[in-house]
């Protein structure tokens, strides 16, 4: 076996396809996201403005945030020192998620290394605390919810995305008695588009299941207080288990669950994902806990956000140019082909500055790539200007079809 053959021929498919993906060095400047620097690979530097960021606003340079973690490394150091069942539990940590468990109105909440992880590690667990645990996943979950449901070794049932009457049937068809999970999302990132949280709640209710949404893409921008779609639409109380991010609109890292005190405890004792990880660094649990306090009680932050996000659609849909509007705040510009796709977003890097990874398989399906804007309350009418007129440059510049909307 010649082993070096066969990673070449591996990476070898990846650029044949045209989804070999490059890691582009940037660094952003505290102060003045969205603005960044990229050291290109001969060594040179170009002024950037990055498009398709998860730090959704901005927070990551935000002075509360930034304190808070001065504080903490001054005060504790660097690492945690341990996973949290040894010596990785801190004051940070539990003030984290007090913060958490109140944000979603829970009893209690867990923090994980990364909502991936938490995701996996729970999802894998519950099969182990409700034995013949039958799990319906939507379709469109995120890779981390699939793979917790693939490794958990129990039964799954994938119902067709947000098809409420294809959960029903099979819902319908599986024994009664039989302990039962529904796992979907609020957002779905890649669309856009928002999960139907009350009707799965009330299959749920009729059928005795418990209920666990991923709320990644919606803590800290949805909801009076920040606590994501299922806040917004008053649904809380209806969800057994919540997942979050601390990466994305909190600025930081880590994610979490939230739910009752037993089944937090329950995870925190059978998950190996959690057991065996070493805790996040006290600073980063400081600034987390920063972030979601102070987020509580910004809502013309998100009110912000939300107007940036309508703007750059309303200019794009003005252009023809085929986007996906569910009304959130992730704008898909549809290309649909991966050679395309990679093309535009070197043309948008190289020429005008503007930093935008293409969206290719795995991510989504095959015929279905894109460019995947997150506009931000930092992103001001000069940077929208910018790419709205390079989008449209660009697009005549490919002779790419032009539509009035893509779905």
């Amino acid at each position: 076996m010649n082993y070096d053959d066969k990673l070449d021929q591996a990476i070898a498919r990846l650029h044949d396809e045209g989804r070999y993906r490059t890691f582009i060095d940037i660094e952003r400047h505290n102060g003045h996201f969205p603005h960044a620097t990229r050291t290109r690979p001969d060594g040179s530097t170009q002024q950037v403005t990055v498009w398709c960021g998860n730090d959704y606003l901005g927070m990551g340079q935000h002075p509360v945030v930034l304190d808070a973690m001065h504080e903490a490394i001054d005060a504790t150091g660097a690492g945690s020192g341990g996973t949290r069942n040894i010596s990785g539990t801190t004051v940070y940590h539990k003030r984290l998620e007090a913060e958490l468990a109140d944000l979603h109105g829970k009893e209690s909440a867990l923090l994980f290394t990364s909502a991936y992880i938490a995701n996996d590690a729970t999802l894998s667990t519950l099969p182990k605390l409700f034995p013949g645990l039958i799990i319906y996943s939507d379709a469109l979950n995120h890779a981390s919810m699939i793979e917790g449901v693939r490794r958990n070794g129990g039964a799954k049932r994938i119902f067709r995305h947000n098809d409420v009457a294809h959960l029903r049937e099979l819902l319908a068809a599986d024994d009664p008695a039989a302990p039962k999970l529904i796992a979907f999302e609020s957002i779905y990132s890649m669309d856009g588009d928002f999960g139907p949280i009350e009707e799965i709640c009330d299959l749920a209710d009729e059928f005795g299941a418990l209920t666990y949404i991923d709320e990644v893409h919606a803590v800290g921008m949805y909801g009076p207080r920040g606590a994501g779609v299922a806040e917004r639409d008053r649904l809380m109380h209806r969800l057994d288990i919540i997942n979050g991010t601390l990466a994305k609109a909190f600025g930081v890292m880590g994610g979490y669950i939230g739910a009752s005190a037993k089944m937090c405890d329950a995870i925190r004792s059978y998950a190996p994902g959690f057991i065996f990880t070493t805790s996040l660094p006290p600073a980063v649990a400081a600034g987390a806990a920063a972030s979601v306090a102070f987020l509580k009680c910004a809502p013309e932050l998100r009110e912000r956000h939300q107007t940036q996000a309508k703007i750059l659609k309303l200019r794009l849909k003005g252009l023809g140019l085929p986007i996906i509007d569910h009304g959130s705040h992730i704008v898909p510009v549809m290309v649909g082909d991966p050679v395309h796709t990679k093309m535009l977003s070197d043309m948008l890097l190289e020429d005008h500055g503007i930093y935008v990874q293409p969206i290719n398989y795995p991510t989504v399906p095959r015929g279905t790539e894109r460019l995947r804007f997150t506009p931000s309350p930092v992103h001001g009418p000069k940077e929208i200007d910018a790419l709205v007129q390079a989008m449209d440059g660009l697009w005549s510049h490919c002779a790419l079809n032009r539509a009035e909307e893509a779905g």
